[in-house]
């Protein structure tokens, strides 16, 4: 059964860009005047596929090739210029460090904000805070308030809260790269048993190792456009070889 389908997505953003004068002449001229103007920048264009149930699709490619936009497409808070994008289910995601966090509440009041937002009842949050806080390792913590947390002590929060809404998608942006290497371990076991439930994992990721181990299929994006997807493994070994041969040609 298809989860996700992305047809022809385009994203398109307005980038304000000033002109630099070419003298000192040229810049006593515009002081004062509009020397600015607007660039429409593609962040995504004709970027097409399809995600089945069961299925652990990593986004790979360099900084700034549209892996967070893509995801940000799929999570809804973007609307594509172009294209369409069919989510079947409950989405959670998990798109970056304190995102949807209420910075002066307690770790405890922002596990019940997300619940409501995500549409849980008291009770059925109630059930699910034991776990939500013994997972995320924050026991001494959870009645602080969020600004007082590390970055690593926000990731476990946010990754522990989207897991336990028992989401049918669950978009991940790198936020498994933060954190020991024990947390690290017990995250991708849970993943490991979230997938035992026939749900579906997007993570946009610059872990290779990662990807090769526990992640079905790969989706290279570079320049916000498709480059290659399929196997995991086959993908990520192109990906690197054509990462190697860009070096050595700068070298």
């Amino acid at each position: 059964m298809k989860v996700i389908e992305v047809l022809n997505v385009g994203i398109k953003f307005h980038l304000l860009q000033r002109k630099r004068p070419h003298n000192w002449r040229s810049l006593l001229f515009t002081l004062g005047r509009g020397n600015q103007h607007v660039r429409d920048f593609w962040a995504l264009r004709d970027v097409s596929f399809e995600m089945e149930e069961g299925e652990i699709l990593a986004l790979i490619g360099s900084n700034g090739a549209g892996k967070s936009t893509l995801l940000r497409v799929i999570a809804g808070i973007y609307a594509p210029e172009e294209g369409t994008v069919l989510v079947q289910g409950k989405v959670a995601p998990v798109l970056s460090l304190g995102a949807g966090f209420r910075l002066d509440l307690s770790g405890h009041d922002n596990v019940y904000l997300k619940g409501v937002l995500s549409g849980l009842t008291r009770k059925e949050i109630d059930e699910r805070l034991d776990e939500i806080v013994s997972f995320a390792e924050l026991e001494d913590f959870i009645d602080s308030p969020v600004r007082n947390y590390s970055s690593g002590m926000i990731a476990r929060l946010g990754f522990s809260i989207a897991l336990n809404l028992q989401p049918d998608i669950l978009l991940i942006d790198e936020v498994l790269g933060v954190g020991d290497e024990r947390f690290r371990s017990k995250s991708e076991e849970r993943m490991r048993e979230f997938m035992q439930q026939a749900k579906a994992i997007l993570i946009a990721t610059h872990n290779m190792e990662f990807v090769r181990e526990f992640c079905t299929r790969a989706l290279w994006l570079e320049h916000g456009r498709i480059c290659m997807t399929g196997d995991a493994r086959e993908v990520v070994s192109i990906y690197l070889k054509e990462g190697n041969a860009q070096s050595q040609k700068a070298g």
